[in-house]
C-alpha cells in the first residue's frame, strides 16, 4: 500500500502535467484557426489573379493575332516590291547588257558570261510568264547573239594562238638518248594557259548553255591545219637542212633514231642523196604525227565533252594521216615503177621506212584507239602493200639474178668481177641491214600452215632460203656467161674472181651466218669451188710446160753426135716453150685478180710450177749440142721466166 503523501504527490504531478498539455493544445487550435484564415486568404487573392490573368488573356490575344496579320502584310508588300523591282529588271536586261554584249568577250570573258547569265535568265522569265511579250524576242535575239560573239571568240582564240609546232621541237620530242637512263619528254604546249583555260571555260559554256556543237567542229578544223602544219614544216626542215649542214637535231639534246642500223649500210648502185633524204623525212614525219596526235588528244580532252572527243579527234588527224598515207602509197607506187624498169635496188628505200612503220605500229594504233576502224586501218594497209611490193621485188630481184642475159659486150675483158656478181652481193648486204624486216616480209607472202605463226625463226630461215636461192641462182648465170669467153683459162680467172668475191663479200658482211642456217657448208663449197678454178687456169700453162717433158726427148750417149730429127726435137721444144710462154704472158697479163692475197698465190704457184720443169729441162739439155746459136733458142733464164709470170695479171704495168 502506497503512503499517502506520495499518492498526493503523483496526483499533483499528473494534474501539472495535465495542465501543460491543455495549455499545449490551446495554443495549437489557436495556431490552427489562425492558418485556416491565412489559408482562406491565400484562396481569395489566387481566385482574384486567376480571375484578373483570364480577363488580361481575353484583351491580349486578340492583339497579338492583329500584330501578326499586320507582319505578315508588310513582308507581304516587301516580297511584292522585291519581285516587282525583280521583274522589272527584266524588262531592262536588253538595255543593260546592251554596251558590253555589243563589245564582245575579248579581254573580260567573266563579265561576258555573267552578262549574258542574266540575259538567259530573262528569256526564261519571259517564257514563263509572258511567251507573247515582245520583250521575249528582244532578250532571245541578245542571247543569241551573245552565243555568236562566244562562238567567234573561240574561233578567234584558237585561230591566234595555235601555231605549227617548230621542227627542232618535233625532233626534241623524238628522238631518244640511249645514255639517259629516264628519258625526258619534252612537252609541245600548243596554247599559252591563259588563252587555254579562257577556251575551256567558253567551250564548257556552249555545251552546258548554248546547246552547240558546232564549235567541235570549229576546234578540229583549226587544230587539223596546225597538225599538217607542223609535220610538213618538219619535211621541209630536211629537204632545207639535210643535204647542206646535215644537222638535222636540236643541239640540246643528242640523239640516236631508233631506226639507225647498227651498221652503216652501203650505198646502193646509183642511190641518190636526194632519196635519202627523203625516206629519213618520211621516217622522222611518221614519228612526228604519232607524238604531235598523243599531245594533240591531251590538249582535246580538256576542251571537248568527253563523250565527243574520240569522234573529233579522228577528225582532227584525217588530214595529216592521210597525207602521210597518199606519201607511203607513193613509196609504194615508185616502188613498184621501179620493178618495172628491173630497178630492184631502188626498192630498198621501202625498207627502212616499212621497218620503222612496224616498229611504231604498237605506239600508232594506241594513239588512234578508238578512232572508226577506217582510220585504224590505215597503217596496217600500207604497211601489206609495202610487204608486198617489197617482196614482189625481192622475188623478180632473184629471177633477174638467174635471167640476166649472156651479153658478150657486157662481160669484163679483164675477167674481172661482173657487175651483176657486185650488185647482187651489195643488194644481200643491204638486206642484211634490214634481215628481220626482209624476214617478215617474205614471210607475209607465205600461205602454208607452217607460217601461220611468224616467229622470227622462222622469219630467219625464209630469208637464208632466199639468200640462198639468189646465190644458187648467181653461179648458175656465171657459170653461163663464162662459157661467153672464147678462151677457157680466162673462163676459170672470171669464174674465180666472182666466186672469190662472194665468199669474201659474204665473210665481210656476215651474211655467212644467214646462209649457213640453211646451208652449213656454203664457206667449204665456195673454198673448192675457187679451187677447182684455180686448177682450170693453171692447166691453161700445160701447152707450155708440156714442151718441157721428156716426150719425144731423144736418148744420147754423152759425146755422141746428135741427128738431124734429134737436134730438131729440142729445138721445136724450146722454141714451143717460149713461143708459149711470150704469148700466154702477153695475154694473161691484161687479166685482172683483184684479191691480192689470191693474185699472190696463184702467181707464186704457178711461178713454181713452170720454173721447176724449165729448170729440170735446162739442166737436162745442157751438155746436148743441138744448135750453132744456142742464143736463139736459150731466150730466157729461169730468173726471167719467173719475173715474166710475176708480172701476170698486172693491168698497170
Amino acid at each position: 500500500m502506497i503512503p499517502t503523501e506520495d499518492a498526493s504527490a503523483r496526483k499533483r504531478e499528473i494534474e501539472e502535467k495535465l495542465k501543460q498539455e491543455q495549455e499545449t493544445l490551446s495554443f495549437i487550435r489557436e495556431n490552427l484557426e489562425k492558418s485556416d484564415q491565412l489559408t482562406k486568404g491565400m484562396v481569395s487573392i489566387l481566385s482574384s489573379f486567376e480571375s484578373r490573368l483570364m480577363q488580361l488573356e481575353n484583351s491580349i490575344i486578340p492583339v497579338h493575332k492583329q500584330t501578326e496579320n499586320l507582319q505578315r502584310l508588310q513582308e507581304n508588300v516587301d516580297k511584292t516590291l522585291s519581285c516587282m523591282d525583280h521583274v522589272i529588271s527584266y524588262y531592262h536586261v536588253a538595255k543593260d547588257t546592251d554596251r558590253i554584249i555589243r563589245e564582245g568577250p575579248t579581254g573580260r570573258l567573266d563579265e561576258y558570261l555573267a552578262c549574258i547569265a542574266k540575259i538567259q535568265k530573262a528569256v526564261e522569265y519571259f517564257q514563263d510568264n509572258n511567251p507573247d511579250s515582245p520583250e521575249l524576242n528582244t532578250v532571245k535575239a541578245r542571247f543569241e547573239k551573245g552565243k555568236e560573239l562566244l562562238e567567234a571568240e573561240f574561233r578567234s582564240l584558237l585561230t591566234r594562238y595555235s601555231k605549227p609546232v617548230p621542227p627542232i621541237l618535233i625532233l626534241d620530242a623524238i628522238s631518244l638518248d640511249e645514255e639517259l637512263e629516264v628519258q625526258e619528254d619534252v612537252v609541245l604546249e600548243h596554247l599559252p594557259e591563259a588563252v587555254l583555260q579562257d577556251i575551256i571555260c567558253i567551250a564548257g559554256w556552249l555545251v552546258e548553255y548554248g546547246r552547240n556543237q558546232d564549235f567541235m567542229n570549229v576546234y578540229f578544223q583549226i587544230r587539223s591545219n596546225q597538225l599538217d602544219r607542223s609535220i610538213k614544216g618538219l619535211k621541209d626542215h630536211f629537204r632545207k637542212n639535210s643535204a647542206s649542214s646535215g644537222i638535222l637535231y636540236s643541239p640540246a639534246v643528242q640523239t640516236k633514231r631508233k631506226d639507225t642500223p647498227t651498221k652503216k649500210a652501203p650505198k646502193r648502185p646509183g642511190k641518190d642523196d636526194v632519196l635519202d633524204i627523203e625516206i629519213d623525212s618520211y621516217i622522222h614525219c611518221i614519228s612526228a604525227f604519232v607524238k604531235l596526235a598523243q599531245s594533240e588528244y591531251v590538249l582535246l580532252a580538256e576542251i571537248i565533252p568527253e563523250h565527243h572527243q574520240k569522234k573529233t579527234f579522228d577528225s582532227l588527224i584525217q588530214e595529216a594521216l592521210d597525207n602521210l598515207m597518199l606519201e607511203g602509197d607513193n613509196i609504194v607506187s615508185a616502188a613498184r615503177k621501179a620493178i618495172m624498169r628491173h630497178d630492184y635496188s631502188a626498192v630498198l628505200s621501202i625498207f627502212p621506212i616499212l621497218r620503222h612503220l612496224k616498229m611504231n605500229k604498237s605506239d600508232f594504233d594506241a594513239t588512234l584507239q578508238g578512232t572508226a576502224a577506217s582510220t585504224k586501218n590505215k597503217l596496217p594497209t600500207l604497211i601489206t602493200s609495202m610487204e608486198t611490193i617489197g617482196a614482189k621485188a625481192l622475188e623478180e630481184f632473184a629471177d633477174s639474178i638467174k635471167n640476166d642475159p649472156d651479153k658478150e659486150y657486157n662481160m669484163p675483158k679483164d675477167g674481172t668481177v661482173h657487175e651483176l656478181t657486185s650488185n647482187a652481193i651489195l643488194f644481200l648486204q643491204q638486206l642484211l641491214d634490214f634481215h628481220e624486216t626482209a624476214g617478215a616480209m617474205l614471210a607475209s607472202q607465205e600461205t602454208s600452215s607452217s607460217a601461220s605463226s611468224y616467229t622470227s625463226e622462222f622469219n630467219k630461215r625464209l630469208l637464208s632460203t632466199y639468200i640462198c636461192k639468189v646465190l644458187g641462182n648467181l653461179q648458175l648465170n656465171l657459170l653461163s656467161k663464162s662459157k661467153v669467153y672464147e678462151d677457157s683459162a680466162l673462163s676459170a680467172i672470171f669464174l674465180h674472181n666472182n666466186y672469190n668475191y662472194i665468199l669474201k663479200s659474204l665473210e665481210k658482211s656476215e651474211l655467212i651466218q644467214l646462209v649457213t642456217v640453211t646451208q652449213k657448208k656454203a664457206e667449204s663449197s665456195y673454198r673448192e669451188l675457187i679451187e677447182q678454178q684455180i686448177y682450170m687456169y693453171k692447166s691453161s700453162w700445160v701447152r707450155v710446160t708440156e714442151h718441157l717433158t721428156d716426150r719425144n726427148m731423144p736418148v744420147f750417149q754423152p759425146g755422141t753426135k746428135l741427128k738431124d730429127k734429134e737436134r730438131q726435137v729440142i729445138k721445136d721444144k724450146f722454141k714451143g716453150f717460149n713461143d708459149g710462154l711470150e704469148e700466154l704472158c702477153k695475154i694473161q697479163k691484161g687479166w685482172a685478180i683483184p684479191d691480192k692475197e689470191q693474185r699472190d698465190f696463184i702467181r707464186q704457184s704457178q711461178k713454181k710450177v713452170v720454173s721447176d720443169a724449165y729448170r729440170s729441162f735446162l739442166q737436162r739439155c745442157a751438155n746436148i749440142s743441138f744448135t750453132k746459136n744456142p742464143e736463139k733458142y736459150h731466150k730466157y733464164r729461169p730468173e726471167e721466166v719467173e719475173e715474166m709470170i710475176e708480172r701476170l695479171f698486172d693491168t698497170s704495168a
